[in-house]
């Protein structure tokens, strides 16, 4: 993993224009984000559709794409990142579920590793669902759960990121593990063939 020094000193490289800066930013960051997509891909099966590399690619291409990309360091970087891939892997699942129509419902449990398998379609669209509604309720606690969650962020770089301390995101991750905890089992009860 790269220091966190170099890739917040190639970010603010590209925010001068230095289009140098771009092509040295993919090689630090690559490795990363590549680790943060084989969190999401670990439970795939082979031959999934959606493979780490590819989404690692969508992801960089549409960061780097912004035309308003104002990325403040590496942590603020991999934040936006990890946010990115949760949109890529639902809309993934949007479709795929689109062309299948119906299918069952299973239940859903919030572990430390989100596998977006054809089988497990539902519930990646019901972390998603839960995740907009507990935005609703609480966006800071959200966001500590995507930094958290999915992009494997610690509490200190979460703080920073957000602005408040590892305190506070401790108490708040606890507290958004409880409150999903009992949407998704909510979910998992009202789903038909539970």
């Amino acid at each position: 993993m790269e220091s966190p020094g170099k890739v917040t000193h190639l970010l603010a490289e590209m925010r001068t224009g230095k289009r140098e800066a771009e092509s040295r930013l993919i090689e630090a960051v690559y490795p990363e984000l590549r680790r943060i997509a084989m969190r999401y891909m670990r439970a795939e099966r082979p031959g999934h559709s959606l493979q780490a590399t590819a989404l690692v690619n969508e992801v960089y291409l549409r960061m780097v794409g912004q035309k308003d990309r104002d990325f403040k360091n590496r942590s603020h970087f991999f934040a936006i990142a990890a946010t990115q891939m949760r949109l890529i892997l639902v809309d993934h699942a949007r479709q795929k579920r689109a062309q299948k129509r119906e299918g069952q419902r299973v239940r859903v449990e919030l572990t430390d590793v989100l596998a977006v398998s054809e089988d497990k379609l539902d519930q990646v669209l019901e972390i998603d669902a839960a995740l907009r509604r507990l935005n609703e309720w609480d966006p800071r606690q959200c966001k500590i759960v995507e930094l958290r969650f999915f992009a494997g962020l610690t509490e200190d770089e979460v703080a920073e990121v957000i602005g408040v301390t590892p305190r506070t995101v401790k108490r708040d991750w606890k507290v958004a593990k409880a409150w999903l905890h009992g949407e998704l089992s909510a979910a998992s009860r009202d789903s038909p063939g539970a």
